[in-house]
Formats: structure tokens, sequence, C-alpha cells
């Protein structure tokens, strides 16, 4: 007997403001993980205090590359929040994370793959410095 014949599932094409929309729904949910792990006495003090030290660097007016230099004034402030989170991430590990997480498990793994992605793109030398 032969099976029966399945749909193949397409990904529709998305706009960039789909996207961003997308992104934005997810934020709520990134927020709550993080403020929880912080909260969480699981979680390393040392990974703890580099989320703070990153997050104090975003709201002080000192920047490595000025915010008027186009795209590389932003580019910096978004990698090393990426590195942030991804550093408190794999401090806590992959059961408390997931303890945390009100979301599909499916997106928090994509959520880890671009932060990986936008951590690695940090200089080697700044990520030295912060670990």
């Amino acid at each position: 007997m032969t099976e029966p014949i399945k749909p193949e599932i397409v990904p529709a094409e998305r706009s960039w403001r789909q996207l961003v929309w997308e992104a934005t729904l997810l934020l709520p949910n990134l927020v709550k993980l993080l403020s929880r792990m912080i909260r969480d006495p699981r979680v390393p003090r040392r990974r703890k205090l580099v989320a703070g030290v990153v997050m104090g660097y975003l709201v002080s007016p000192i920047d490595l590359i000025p915010d008027i230099v186009p795209v590389l004034g932003q580019a910096d402030d978004v990698l090393l929040v990426a590195f942030a989170i991804r550093h408190l991430m794999e401090g806590a590990g992959d059961e408390i994370v997931l303890e945390h997480w009100d979301g599909d498990p499916d997106l928090l793994e994509i959520i880890d793959t671009l932060l990986q992605w936008g951590s690695d793109l940090l200089p080697k030398p700044v990520r030295r410095f912060l670990t």
C-alpha cells in the first residue's frame, strides 16, 4: 500500500516589515526571560554582572563607535547586547533557560542561533575582555 501524498510546506515569503513585526512580538518573552534569569540564584553572578555592564554601556553617553556614524554606530550596541544575552543564557544552561521561557521552544532555538551569530561578530578582544 502506498503512503498518502503529503503536501510540501513551503515557507511564505515575508517582507522586511513582517519579519520586524514578528521579532517585535518575541520581545516581551525575551525581556521576561532575561529578568527571570537575572533574579535566579542558579545563574552565575559573573554572567549577570556582564549583562549589567553591557546594559549600563547602552544607557551611557560613551560609545565605542558614536551613534552618529550610520549603521556602525548602532551595530556595536546590537552586537554587545547579543553577546550579553547569549553569555547569560550559556551560563544559566538549557534547563534553566527553558524553565523561564514562556514561548515556543523552537522560537527560543531560533533566538539562540541569532544571538550566537551576533555575538560571534563581536571582535574577540572585546569578548575576552567581557568574559
